[in-house]
This record gives C-alpha cells, sequence and structure tokens, in this order.
C-alpha cells in the first residue's frame, strides 16, 4: 500500500488484542488497540485512522454501538467486525451498521490480513473515482485540496477550519449533520467553546454561499446544521 494505513482496532480480549497489534505492525499498519468500545470512540475521535477493526462483544459499549457512532462521524472509513458468533442475525446487523466485512473467531491471521487489503482496496479505488475531492454543487465548485471555494470568476480561498467544515457538509449533502458529530470531527471536542467557535465559521461559510439562492446552509433546532443543494456531478 502507497500510503502508511493507521488501524483502531478494539478488542477486549487482552491475549488476542495484543497478538492481533502486533501481528498488523509487523505488516505495517499503524494499530491503536483498545479493550473497550467507549475507550476506542474516544480515540477514533481524536485520531486519525483509515480502517477500523471491531470486536462484537465487549464491554461498556458493544461493536455495533461503536460502529454505529463511528458511521456518525466518518460514513467512509472501512469497518472490519470480529466475533465468536456465527448467528446469521448478528452478521446481517453488521452489514446494517455499515460494516464491510466480518469474520468469526477462530480466524487464521492471514484471512484476515486478506480480507483488510480486499476491503482497502475497494476503498482507494472509491476514493480514486473523486480524486483531488473536487464537489460541485448549485454553481459551486469547492476544491478541498486547494481550499478554494469558485463561482464563476469569483475564487474564496479558505482557511484551513474553513475547508474541513465544508467538505464535512459536502460529504453530508441535504442530509442533517449533528453538530456534536461536526465538533467532535473537526475540533475533536465539543466544549462550550469549540461551539462558539464553530458557530464563527458557519457564519463565515453562510457569507460565502450567498451567490446562489438555491444553496443555504440552515440550521436544524436543537440538532445541527443542513447544507441544502442542488448536487451535480464531478
Amino acid at each position: 500500500m502507497d500510503k502508511k494505513v493507521n488501524v483502531l482496532l478494539a478488542e477486549d480480549d487482552k491475549n488476542l488484542g495484543s497478538i492481533l497489534k502486533s501481528y498488523l505492525e509487523a505488516k505495517g499498519f499503524e494499530t491503536t488497540l483498545c479493550e473497550n468500545g467507549k475507550i476506542a470512540l474516544d480515540a477514533f475521535k481524536k485520531g486519525e485512522f483509515n480502517f477500523c477493526i471491531l470486536d462484537v462483544m465487549m464491554p461498556v459499549m458493544d461493536g455495533f454501538t461503536l460502529a454505529r457512532e463511528i458511521r456518525k462521524l466518518d460514513k467512509k472509513i472501512p469497518l472490519l467486525f470480529l466475533t465468536a458468533k456465527a448467528m446469521q442475525d448478528d452478521k446481517i446487523q453488521g452489514f446494517e451498521m455499515g460494516g464491510d466485512d466480518y469474520l468469526t473467531k477462530p480466524f487464521s491471521m492471514e484471512e484476515l490480513l486478506l480480507r483488510m487489503k480486499a476491503i482497502l482496496r475497494r476503498s482507494e479505488a472509491n476514493i480514486k473515482k473523486h480524486e483531488n475531492f473536487i464537489y460541485k454543487f448549485g454553481k459551486y465548485t469547492f476544491d478541498y485540496d486547494h481550499q478554494i471555494l469558485s463561482i464563476g470568476k469569483k475564487h474564496e480561498k479558505l482557511t484551513s477550519k474553513e475547508a474541513e467544515l465544508l467538505r464535512l457538509f459536502c460529504d453530508n449533502m441535504n442530509e442533517v449533520l449533528d453538530r456534536t458529530v461536526a465538533l467532535n470531527k473537526i475540533w475533536k471536542d465539543d466544549s462550550y467553546f469549540n461551539a462558539r467557535s464553530m458557530d464563527v465559521y458557519i457564519t463565515k461559510l453562510r457569507k460565502f454561499l450567498v451567490e446562489d439562492p438555491n444553496v443555504e446552509l440552515i440550521n436544524v433546532h436543537g440538532v445541527g446544521f443542513k447544507l441544502v443543494a442542488p448536487e451535480k456531478n464531478s
């Protein structure tokens, strides 16, 4: 793989977790091991991960609940479930939670690695379809990599935080984005101070988006925000 892959591994079995972490690191994966779902969710909010391996049966927060919370923060990150169960209903629930694959214990390390590589290949193929992260909505074009929002001949250079926030809205186009999710994803903390800071950035983005009456960044009372816009194919 060209880029270093950072793996979040949530596994409450200390022996298996240690073995998996050592194996993955030997294969070139940076791996963060967490012993329960709550610790894993906190780690996910603070870190930058490319892949998640989640044990289903964990204390404090189970793997399915953890997957649901992770999907609120990142809709595209690959998720692989580990479980001691072989029940069909569990597999179905795993996929409904947004899982990409499912391994039943006991399994071989080689099978885990092969499944991870297959998922990553599919994920990288999807990324290449949208490489350079160019978003088109309404009359706007947003170049995330260069942090430029354009409409006609007008080009607005965004700050890093403005670009990150607008990208999050674009990834959730015409869907409600929970303000807590946005705060944890970008500011890594949903404190009062950060919430006020985000409101300032929201105000700035609204000013940039006034050129097209069909595009609107609206408040959803008590929940968060929604970027309402006609989407276009790149």
